[in-house]
């Protein structure tokens, strides 16, 4: 499994835990529009959950730009190979 794979995976099962949909299945390009209760208030959620499953930290700036679940696993991505 490539790093990619790999915490694609882990925020499938962090957002399944959620949102409490295990039939919940995010590809690269799944926004917020996509998944049914995915607003500001769970946008929070959902990053301060990551924060702590991945043991990084985001910032602000690093936030506003994303797009999609793609861009946030290459965040998370590049957070974890430290550049």
């Amino acid at each position: 499994m490539t790093e990619t794979t790999t915490v694609l995976h882990e925020l499938t099962d962090l957002f399944r835990d959620l949102f409490d949909d295990e039939s919940l299945l995010l590809s690269s390009d799944t926004t917020a529009d996509q998944v049914e209760g995915w607003d500001s208030q769970m946008h929070v959620t959902l990053i301060v959950a990551a924060e702590q499953r991945f043991g990084i930290k985001f910032r602000t700036a690093e936030l506003e730009s994303l797009r999609n679940v793609g861009q946030f696993t290459q965040l998370i991505e590049s957070k974890l190979s430290g550049s």
